[in-house]
């Protein structure tokens, strides 16, 4: 896998830094992409640390203009990483069942699909102007969806339906690119230990170090796997309650600690 030209979303802190720790080595160029300057320059340290050169960027995935001037100038692409991405859950009310506030449910899904939208059609446009290398590939993307993607879990209603649309999107536009010689993977994860889940107060099954998912994720990008899934068991156990009339899983989903209203705090402005 040609891995000399990266450019990563949500690169200050999370999967996305941890993949910019990975890759980062002598000969190596670095586009670091996020929205809190100090920690993106933090990661942009340590990666030069490594040898690697790393270019900072801060930038909101939602400016679609912003994006498609940043990736759009970043020059040749070997791979593209959209990692930025917040999570949320539904809040108590006074009165009636616990719900998402109209806000939330909107910023959910413009960062989490929007994002990913506007970091992945400009990545194509710049990657169907390279040439092939010898394996016939011209670039590879991978966007970070999720295991709550296969399933809709009553806790986090925009969170889920977010990550099936990057799921989706992915699994479904990479059929048409890889003729083209662009490589697409959706990743389909459970918990990993990121500051995305570090207020979580329940039990995760299969919590995955961060360091653990980055390499679980590059060995799929590198084998040029479409979805990458990890822990297998959760993914498979997701897709089977996913077979389930919505009433009966909901009646196992809303017993559990992160069915609660509340369980998953919007992370703060966009996980970057």
């Amino acid at each position: 896998m040609k891995r000399d030209m990266i450019l990563i979303t949500g690169a200050s802190s999370g999967i996305g830094r941890a993949i910019a720790l990975h890759l980062a080595a002598p000969g190596v160029l670095l586009h670091l992409g996020g929205r809190d300057p100090d920690r993106l320059e933090a990661v942009a340290r340590d990666c030069a640390a490594r040898g690697a050169r790393a270019l900072t960027r801060r930038q909101d995935v939602r400016d679609a203009e912003g994006m498609a001037e940043w990736i759009g100038g970043a020059g040749t692409l070997d791979l593209v990483f959209a990692c930025a991405g917040i999570t949320a859950s539904t809040a108590a009310r006074a009165a009636g069942a616990p719900r998402e506030a109209p806000g939330q449910v909107r910023r959910v899904l413009d960062v989490n699909v929007g994002g990913v939208i506007n970091t992945v059609l400009p990545a194509l446009e710049t990657m169907s102007g390279q040439a092939r290398d010898g394996r016939g590939v011209r670039g590879r993307i991978c966007a970070i969806a999720s295991v709550a993607g296969l399933v809709a879990f009553p806790g986090t209603p925009s969170y889920c339906a977010s990550k099936a649309a990057v799921d989706r999107f992915m699994v479904a536009t990479g059929g048409n690119t890889a003729r083209d010689g662009i490589l697409l993977s959706s990743v389909c994860c459970g918990f990993v230990r990121t500051p995305m889940v570090v207020a979580n107060d329940f039990p995760m099954p299969g919590l995955t170090e961060v360091d653990d998912a980055a390499a679980a994720i590059l060995r799929g990008v590198a084998a040029g796997r479409r979805r990458i899934v990890f822990p297998w068991w959760l993914v498979a156990g997701s897709r089977l309650m996913d077979l389930l009339p919505p009433r009966l899983a909901e009646l196992y989903y809303s017993r559990q600690p992160a069915g609660q209203a509340g369980s998953m705090p919007e992370t703060g402005g966009m996980s970057s």
